[in-house]
């Protein structure tokens, strides 16, 4: 090593453009370590190679990735750098692009959801249930062949494998957020259930709900369902006491039913 190519920390950082604080960062988490440092002073220096690696890590900062996913992109080859960073493009433009169909969904300007929210009485419900944590784009498929295990095997218990589908959300189901998600199906006398399904009693109570048609059914849409059922709940000063159901066929023809258990204020 020549001297010419000896850098002190202050001359790396100008051809860099990396600050003192960051070079120390960078050093401790092993991103960019000195070439040497002098045993007597513990002054720090850099190579003139380390400049293009020094660079590069500043401008991969400036799309605000994370030192861990920075010090992986290192690793690669260039040609295997690029791929990945396309590819974190495109899921950066999907995320957009779901925040953009999520604001629209809720816009005032939107068009309204057609149906009334009331209350109606719940029955003391025996379930046959299965949950798994699920992205909105798994939804459906998970709902279909869930609540058709389900029912398969109430049949093989002997019982009728009728009646609605409810879905219950015990967390926000959205394109990038996977949320807990127990589909049911209500059933009289004893089964037996296998794998991961359970059997449980749904307490008798009241729900608040609203008819849902076809055309608002779907992510995002159905989530102006969920907030005018929300709003007049709150305006009537009821609680809510359980998670969402959505009750799959609904009444009167609707696609199905958004539900809220709730109690009023005082707790009658």
């Amino acid at each position: 090593m020549t001297d010419t190519d000896d850098l002190l920390p202050g001359e790396f950082g100008a051809a860099t453009r990396l600050s003192p604080k960051a070079l120390r960062l960078y050093a401790e988490q092993g991103l960019l370590v000195p070439a040497g440092i002098d045993p007597a002073t513990g002054y720090r220096r850099y190579h003139r190679d380390q400049i293009p690696r020094g660079r590069l890590i500043a401008r991969l900062r400036t799309l605000d990735l994370p030192l861990t996913r920075i010090a992986t992109l290192l690793a690669l080859s260039p040609q295997a750098r690029r791929a990945e960073l396309r590819a974190w493009l495109e899921a950066q433009e999907a995320k957009l692009r779901h925040g953009r169909e999520l604001i629209e969904a809720l816009d005032d300007a939107s068009s309204p959801i057609t149906g009334t929210p009331t209350l109606r009485a719940r029955p003391q419900r025996k379930l046959l249930c299965q949950e798994r944590r699920v992205h909105i784009d798994e939804l459906e498929a998970f709902v279909a062949q869930t609540q058709e295990r389900i029912r398969a095997r109430l049949r093989a218990g002997g019982l009728p494998g009728g009646g609605p589908t409810l879905v219950h959300f015990h967390g926000f189901v959205t394109h990038d957020s996977d949320g807990p998600v127990e589909v049911a199906v209500p059933f009289s006398g004893s089964v037996e259930p296998v794998d991961d399904m359970r059997v449980r009693l749904s307490p008798a109570g009241t729900d608040a709900y609203l008819p849902v048609a076809e055309a608002d059914a779907n992510f995002p849409d159905i989530l102006r369902a969920y907030e005018a059922l929300e709003a007049w709940i709150d305006a009537n000063r009821l609680v809510c006491v359980a998670s969402p159901v959505e009750i799959w066929p609904g009444t009167d023809g609707a696609a199905l039913d958004v539900t809220y258990p709730v109690t009023t204020s005082e707790g009658s």
